[in-house]
């Protein structure tokens, strides 16, 4: 699982483009009006947004952490600092994301934020609109379950694993009961999969890489999304296969919603199996 910043880029240092509309939101199926096209991000300023996310996730996770919980820190305080860490880096991430819309959009209301960060229901070339479309993120769900399932070779410190920890007789004593510790989780979860990382990568950084990457944006934003974990680099190469299976859809459809559905299925399978946990 995914447990899964700095200076920040000048809007004017992108290189705009009038014509790129295939990365704008296509107008509706009943006439509406399509929002106008994103400015585009030159490759230093996608680079600088990702390392803005990464440099304060790796931190967080490789030098806070094993600082604040201590050198004879129990299983139990050792996960809870990790998730705390990490959380912190998420909510960065969101930070980040709405002050990149505010220098660029010169606002935060709604109906901006829904255009600037793909916060719109699926459509596609047919002026077709939410409806079956969402059936696509079961397809897509399917696949990122498979890439779960698939070995990479990279071994996982038991210390930082999540479903070890849960796995054990010391993480299953510590969680029972800990409605505070399932509540950290579910923040955590919500960051990841909502309002941080995929808001950064699908919202923000995808529909801003067409200018840079062309045809290709779709996968350098997977792979991108793959180097991001260097908090968890075991996770790197499922994690860069995942982030395509999230962002092709989302370009498909120009929705960010359908690669924060997608990824977002895991997490609450983790939340529905720690409550288990925490009730018995």
């Amino acid at each position: 699982m995914t447990i899964s910043p700095g200076s920040t880029p000048n809007p004017r240092d992108i290189h705009g483009s009038s014509t790129a509309s295939t990365t704008a939101l296509g107008g509706g199926p009943h006439g509406t009006a399509s929002p106008p096209p994103l400015p585009q991000y030159s490759i230093a300023a996608v680079l600088t947004v990702w390392a803005a996310a990464v440099v304060p996730m790796a931190l967080l996770a490789w030098v806070v952490t094993p600082m604040v919980a201590g050198d004879d820190a129990s299983k139990g305080r050792f996960a809870t600092v990790l998730i705390a860490a990490l959380t912190c880096g998420l909510v960065w991430q969101t930070i980040l994301v709405l002050g990149l819309v505010a220098r660029e959009q010169a606002s935060l209301r709604w109906s901006v934020l829904r255009d600037a960060l793909w916060l719109r229901a699926p459509s596609d070339d047919r002026g077709r609109r939410g409806g079956g479309l969402w059936w696509w993120v079961a397809v897509f769900a399917l696949g990122f379950l498979l890439v779960q399932l698939v070995p990479t070779g990279l071994s996982e410190p038991s210390d930082r694993s999540l479903g070890a920890f849960l796995e054990s007789t010391e993480g299953q004593d510590y969680v029972s009961g800990a409605w505070g510790w399932l509540a950290l989780v579910a923040v955590m979860m919500t960051f990841n999969s909502v309002l941080g990382e995929e808001l950064l990568f699908r919202g923000l950084l995808l529909p801003r890489m067409r200018g840079s990457f062309g045809r290709h944006d779709w996968w350098v934003n997977g792979l991108l999304t793959g180097l991001y974990h260097v908090h968890q680099p075991w996770s790197m190469p499922g994690a860069a296969v995942a982030g395509g299976l999230f962002a092709y859809p989302s370009k498909r459809f120009r929705s960010a919603w359908m690669g924060i559905a997608i990824h977002s299925i895991q997490n609450v399978v983790l939340i529905v199996l720690i409550l288990a946990l925490v009730v018995r």
